[in-house]
């Protein structure tokens, strides 16, 4: 459990809609109990034979309030526009110290395992190339992998990545999109915690 101390209020956001997918304005971590603000929301998919776009997941990003007066010192001035093409703005937000929250729904069904190989395998390439793939990495890979080997997730479930700002990863998982209380179990990886966002 963490807790990030901030007493900022929540921004004034609304729900969001994304395809028949409505993400609520806030949520209560199952990390900390904080409460979080939706950030934006969004999906993720694969390109099949090349030509066709197919929807695999939905995901909402909910941030703690003290991640405004962080992210708005640097970014001050920039339109909604300049900060939606800013790599270096998501990666801000993605490593930022502050607590984060990605809600990840199933559009198609899919096995645990199949998802988590698809999330390490590719972040195992990027570290090895990097040179950051120490022993450390091996082994909080080792049990993200175990945490969903024997899962199941049917359309309309839920992967739940609540994100410290020390680098740990609470994973939750929910048979729709209700947000649990606790989550089922918590790596200490920064690199696989921002490897999760």
């Amino acid at each position: 459990m963490f807790s990030s101390g901030s007493q900022l209020p929540l921004p004034s956001v609304t729900n969001l809609q994304v395809d028949s997918v409505n993400f609520p304005p806030s949520v209560i971590s199952p990390a900390s109990s904080n409460r979080l603000f939706l950030g934006g929301a969004g999906v993720r998919g694969i390109d099949v034979l090349g030509d066709k776009f197919v929807i695999i997941t939905f995901f909402g990003v909910y941030l703690d309030p003290v991640a405004v007066p962080l992210l708005s010192v640097k970014w001050k001035g920039k339109t909604t526009e300049e900060l939606m093409e800013s790599v270096p703005f998501f990666r801000e937000v993605v490593t930022g110290t502050f607590e984060k929250l990605i809600k990840v729904m199933m559009r198609v069904p899919l096995p645990g395992q199949l998802y988590s190989q698809i999330i390490t395998g590719t972040s195992v390439k990027i570290w090895k190339s990097l040179g950051i793939y120490t022993y450390s990495e091996a082994k909080a890979v080792e049990r993200f992998l175990e945490v969903f080997k024997d899962e199941k997730f049917p359309r309309g479930a839920s992967i739940l990545f609540a994100l410290s700002p020390e680098g740990s990863l609470t994973i939750a998982f929910s048979k729709d999109d209700s947000i649990p209380e606790t989550g089922k179990a918590v790596i200490e990886n920064k690199l696989l915690t921002e490897a999760s966002s």
